[in-house]
């Protein structure tokens, strides 16, 4: 995953042509627990960097999930309404949230694989 990028709230970008697909990480679904619910942004939504743009229910607890790139969200992987548990078993690959048809280039401050290792380890 050379070409994926990672942000401090525990989201990952990978870009997919002119799309940037979005998720969670491992070790965010790790920390939330079996997940039971999502809630997806509405396609054609415009997003800022940082914005809470999806919600996703655990049974330990809900949290944000944020936008790490600024654009329009052009597709939401309808897959995880009727399959949540995705996010849990295939977090980088099948259980995407949404892909951003991004407004510039990828923020500065997203990091490679190794160095989002070496932030989770500070946690």
């Amino acid at each position: 995953m050379t070409d994926t990028k990672f942000s401090k709230d525990h989201e990952w970008v990978r870009l997919d042509g002119g799309a940037a697909i979005v998720g969670i990480t491992d070790h965010a679904q790790n920390a939330l627990g079996d997940v039971v619910f999502v809630d997806l942004p509405e396609i054609g939504r415009e997003v800022a960097v940082g914005e809470a743009i999806a919600v996703v229910e655990s049974v330990k607890a809900a949290s944000d999930v944020y936008a790490p790139l600024a654009g329009r969200v052009v597709e939401v992987n309808s897959a995880l309404v009727d399959n949540p548990g995705l996010i849990n078993s295939e977090p980088t690959a099948e259980g995407w949230f949404f892909k951003i048809e991004p407004n510039g280039p990828l923020p500065d401050d997203l990091m490679d694989e190794g160095k989002y290792a070496a932030f989770v380890e500070t946690l």
